[in-house]
């Protein structure tokens, strides 16, 4: 900004955004200063640098405007988990899959846990079932991020949603 700017000749734009041209530094910042505003280097990489005439503190506030609208828009993808029992009755099946519907949805990945407890751990076959049944009712909304593994006494799956 004003006398930070190192180079000989600059790509001036003026307040209302009309390309002035190339000048000296000397003169652009004479421009400047006549208008009662400040010489802001925009971008350094190119040649000859890009400075506009306007008032810093009103070019700030348009920068961290701008910034809060990019922080805003990024979305951050959660892990959402879904413990279910391999005897689970057939309504609870129907409630789990529709939050993990409505998870996938929402753009979350899902780590679907089939819980064992004791002597359940003997009947694998079933935690398969289960996966199977949900993968079949679910197959348009995602892809399997993690295919299934045995974690101790769980059988984990992790799904993500489907890019559109």
């Amino acid at each position: 900004m004003n006398e930070g700017i190192k180079a000989s000749e600059v790509r001036v734009i003026d307040e209302t955004g009309r390309q002035v041209g190339i000048l000296p530094f000397s003169e652009a910042l004479k421009l400047a200063r006549e208008k009662n505003l400040d010489l802001i280097q925009i971008s350094d990489s190119a040649v000859p640098p890009v400075c506009k005439i306007e008032d810093y503190g009103k070019y700030r506030y348009e920068m961290e405007k701008k910034e809060k609208l990019l922080k805003k828009k990024q979305k951050v993808a959660v892990l959402k988990e879904v413990r279910i029992r391999p005897q689970i009755g057939e309504h609870d099946f129907l409630v789990k899959m529709r939050n993990i519907r409505r998870f996938l949805e929402e753009g979350h990945k899902v780590k679907v846990s089939i819980v064992f407890k004791g002597r359940e751990i003997a009947y694998q076959e079933l935690a398969d079932r289960l996966l199977d049944r949900m993968n079949g009712e679910l197959k348009d909304l995602f892809v399997v991020d993690k295919p299934p593994r045995q974690e101790g006494m769980n059988r984990v799956e992790i799904i993500a949603p489907v890019k559109k």
